[in-house]
């Protein structure tokens, strides 16, 4: 990209979009000593920025906020679906964006001990942008358990999101293991097509945008949680699953249900990934067994071998087959033989 901006001149570029860069790229592009430093300074009105680095990847921001006030950016955009740990260096950067008309984030922070709430985001931002008429965001804190003096509800979250006059504006506190807890806050409506950590508390509102989306929970997801996510993701074609926990139908487990029409059956249109690989047996059996579920155009299945053995049961299962029809290729935790059995059972396999 730095060659192609430096091969010429360009007096009309007013609009930039940097796709899933990399910080120890873009670093050379936003800092003082950049040649591009006069495109970004004088003519870029609209930035967009989406980032590509996992955890572990993530560097310091230091260098992205030693540039000067950026005067004439009117629009930005900063994505990233991985964790961050510098959220100051990202409240420093943005605070030199003076006349910002439209900001859209999507931060997902990691290694603090408070939770980004609405005091935050109005004393942190807001208060720096007096231009500013358009704020679409999702703020997510990861935070660990024992930082909280009290079990943290979405309420508390929501309470300091009305204090400050934001409206179309909700909060999520999720619990996703012992120790952590998922605290988020975004505006409404949710237009992001990526969502992560959502457990069974979630607010009644449709997320018409997002086709990915990881659940979890340290309780177990029961069948009406999936009836709730058929409709409020409407067009979901990747889903993961994240649950050690058993389903309970009634005390009893609902893997040991067959051919007992309890509830409605839930359909996934959209739906072409799932992931299961990290979740109890129950869920297999819950998104295989036609009786509960129907996914017609599953083509990419990640599960557990023996799992998938016993919920089939070796690939003899009527229950379960329609559900496999369509299915294009399995990943899997533990190796898969891939024998006659198999193939009959999954006749779309290449």
């Amino acid at each position: 990209m730095k060659r192609i901006l430096l091969a010429t001149d360009y007096p009309n570029l007013t609009e930039l979009k940097i796709y899933y860069f990399k910080q120890d790229i873009a670093l050379d592009y936003f800092t003082n000593e950049s040649s591009l430093r006069s495109i970004f300074q004088e003519q870029i009105t609209n930035l967009t920025l989406i980032n590509d680095d996992k955890d572990e990847m993530i560097r310091s921001l230091e260098n992205y906020t030693t540039n000067d006030k950026l005067f004439n950016l009117k629009c930005f955009s900063l994505k990233s679906f991985f964790r961050y740990k510098q959220y100051d260096k990202i409240v420093s950067l943005l605070r030199r964006m003076l006349n910002l008309e439209k900001l859209t984030l999507y931060l997902p922070i990691e290694d603090r001990n408070t939770v980004i709430d609405g005091t935050y985001v109005q004393h942190d931002i807001l208060d720096y942008m007096p231009q500013l008429h358009s704020f679409t965001f999702y703020i997510c804190t990861y935070v660990k358990t024992v930082d909280l003096s009290y079990k943290l509800s979405s309420e508390d979250i929501q309470q300091t999101l009305t204090n400050i006059g934001q409206q179309h504006v909700t909060s999520i506190v999720n619990y996703i293991q012992d120790e952590i807890a998922a605290c988020s806050i975004f505006s409404l409506p949710f237009e992001f097509d990526y969502l992560k950590h959502l457990g069974n508390k979630f607010p009644n509102i449709v997320f018409s945008y997002v086709t990915f989306l990881l659940v979890e929970d340290t309780n177990p997801f029961k069948h009406e949680f999936f009836i709730r996510i058929g409709r409020s993701f409407p067009l979901l074609k990747y889903l993961r699953i994240f649950n050690s926990e058993s389903q309970v139908l009634d005390g009893l487990m609902t893997f040991s249900f067959d051919n007992c029409q309890l509830h409605p059956i839930i359909e996934y249109f959209h739906l072409t990934r799932l992931d299961v690989r990290y979740a109890h047996r129950d869920y297999v059996e819950q998104f295989l067994n036609e009786t509960k579920t129907f996914i017609p155009c599953l083509t990419v299945f990640e599960v557990d071998v023996d799992d998938l053995k016993a919920v089939t049961k070796r690939f003899t299962r009527e229950e379960t087959r329609r559900n496999c029809a369509k299915v294009e290729r399995i990943e899997t935790r533990g190796g898969l033989f891939y024998s006659e059995d198999v193939f009959l059972y999954f006749p779309s396999l290449y």
